[in-house]
């Protein structure tokens, strides 16, 4: 990473700090290295190795014609699939975005990063009812005299409609800031040279913002490969993919090997997607804006793609122009947050079925929530969780951060890449690996174990909020203050963290949501005896579902908009600020 340094550092402290600050990013390496790197290592052990020595028999198992490859084709099938319509569907969205200044603007990301922070269980939870046989849209087909409408569920275009619906937003601000760095003075300087809007567009826009549509292609097509929330609710046994026979061989077979043999493909996959990405665009573009992307042939051949679109495009026409562009965000803004407007209202229903209308107004499943042993403790051990992983991760990530930023040392590059690497390996493998792991040293059924989990999923996004927010601090501020006689204590506590303190309340924020949502550590390192919130919810989903798990999805709604609020506060005041 480079040094954002200034070259008027006073005194000779600067060649120690150079030589030494690396090593404040020891805590996230060890964190990292004793629960992902270690745990993973185990796992492909388990896969290859047995009481008989190596073993090659799972892992051919896991690739031989049949079952398996069944499901690994279904689930590359359907992650390129939701990668394609997350990028189509996601960059107009991110464009539309990026040319609204001010509240407009705001408001505008609210309603698309809200569903993002909204649990995925609690989202397909919902597109259950509204698409099921008794649903809103099957009573809307009916009475368009369209026949009735059965089949909305359990096929796999639901699937890769609910799953492009959760990532969406992702892809959104994934495109966005490296859309908004684009000189929007390009664009009309294409057309005074001759180019339609169409040419400019595919000649200028699309070139120069590649950068985010491929960080937004390799983190949904990883996040994609290990999905079981949405085929396990809204798809059918056509629709498995392989998270769902991961969880099938450990938690249901007990069969440690052949699902481990699962995950070690699950992991390959995602390592050939990111070594793929690396060679042609690198892999720092995933977190750094101003990363370049390497000049290798695909992206030559990408570039020269795109000349002939564009060149193509000169035949069409221009379109509506902005007009069309506001009708297609709002509709998708509309799309998103579809099942979060629903589930609200089946909350206080008077019956015992989950239906959207609900029928009648009732506070009855608000009461049993809130007199449920079971239901309030998922709740704070969900909060209590939530702010431990928030508070580890602002700490050690805040560490990494400056040692990255602020340290010329080569080890920078694989520091780096290892805390990054959580963001592109799929959560399930993660998970996998670490219920392995915790098994022999005691930590199943506990909150630190679930609390280490979240941390190690948590810390990578973490991290690069407080990156960009550490690459934005004058450091030459803390040599004046030194020289003015302040101890280094009082330059961190008067001068760094009040000026710092916008990114670091957003790291925190950011930690606490991806751990109050987060499922798949649960479900493995929870036992079933420290069921958070998600992994509660799951559980009554699969056994009966009632609208008490609506009110749930209401209860954590509401953390998420106060937490999302304190979120977007911070970053405001921050704006201001800079």
């Amino acid at each position: 990473m480079a040094d954002l340094s200034a070259d008027t550092t006073l005194g000779p402290r600067r060649p120690r700090l150079k030589a030494g600050v690396i090593w404040l990013a020891a805590p996230a390496v060890l964190l990292l290295l004793a629960f992902m790197v270690y745990p993973m290592a185990e796992i492909f052990r388990l896969a290859v190795v047995d009481q008989t020595g190596f073993t090659w028999k799972y892992m051919a198992k896991a690739m031989s014609p049949g079952l398996y490859a069944r499901v690994l084709g279904t689930t590359f099938s359907v992650s390129l699939q939701v990668t394609l319509w997350c990028i189509v569907l996601g960059y107009p969205l991110a464009y539309w975005l990026a040319g609204l200044r001010g509240r407009p603007q705001r408001v505008a990301l609210f309603f698309i990063l809200l569903p993002f922070w909204t649990s995925a269980l609690i989202k397909n939870f919902s597109w259950m009812v509204v698409l099921g046989r008794n649903g809103i849209v099957a009573q809307w087909v009916e009475a368009l005299g369209l026949g009735k409408a059965d089949g909305l569920l359990y096929n796999q275009t639901t699937v890769i409609f609910a799953m492009v619906h959760t990532m969406l937003p992702l892809a959104v601000i994934t495109m966005l800031p490296v859309i908004r760095q684009i000189d929007p003075r390009l664009y009309p300087a294409a057309m005074t040279l001759g180019a339609s809007g169409p040419r400019a567009f595919w000649q200028v826009m699309i070139p120069l913002s590649m950068r985010g549509i491929s960080s937004a292609s390799l983190l949904i097509f990883v996040a994609s490969l290990g999905f079981f929330v949405t085929p396990s609710l809204v798809g059918g046994p056509k629709q498995t993919m392989i998270g769902q026979l991961i969880i099938m061989q450990i938690n249901q077979l007990q069969n440690w090997s052949q699902g481990a043999a699962l995950a070690v493909m699950l992991l390959l996959a995602a390592l050939v997607s990111v070594f793929v990405f690396d060679r042609i665009f690198g892999i720092s573009s995933v977190a750094d804006a101003s990363a370049r992307p390497h000049d290798s042939r695909i992206r030559r051949f990408g570039l020269w793609l795109s000349d002939g679109v564009g060149a193509l495009a000169d035949r069409l026409p221009a379109g509506l122009g902005r007009p069309t562009l506001n009708l297609f965000a709002g509709v998708m803004i509309l799309i998103l947050m579809l099942p979060i407007i629903a589930f609200v209202p089946m909350a206080f229903s008077a019956t015992p079925e989950l239906r959207f209308p609900p029928q009648g107004f009732s506070l009855q499943w608000f009461h049993e929530l809130f007199t449920s042993q079971i239901w309030l403790g998922a709740i704070t051990r969900s909060l209590l969780i939530g702010f431990a992983t928030a508070a580890l991760t602002v700490v050690i990530g805040t560490l990494a951060a400056v040692a990255l930023a602020r340290s010329k040392s080569k080890a920078g590059t694989p520091v780096f890449l290892l805390i990054l690497s959580p963001m592109i390996i799929p959560p399930i493998a993660l998970a996998v690996s670490m219920f392995y792991l915790f098994a022999k040293i005691g930590l199943i059924a506990s909150n630190l174990g679930i609390i280490i989990g979240h941390s190690v999923i948590a810390l990578p996004i973490v991290f690069v909020i407080l990156l960009t927010t550490v690459k934005g601090y004058d450091w030459r501020l803390n040599d004046a203050a030194l020289t003015l006689g302040a101890s280094r204590a009082q330059v961190w506590r008067k001068v760094a963290l009040p000026i710092l303190q916008g990114g670091l309340a957003a790291g925190f924020v950011t930690g606490f949501l991806q751990s109050f949502e987060e499922l798949t550590v649960a479900l493995f390192i929870g036992g079933g005896l420290k069921t958070t919130l998600p992994r509660q919810m799951w559980d009554s989903i699969l056994l009966q579902a009632t609208p008490i798990i609506a009110c749930a999805s209401v209860v954590m709604l509401l953390i998420v908009m106060v937490f999302f609020g304190l979120l977007e506060l911070s970053q405001s005041r921050r704006s201001k600020k800079h």
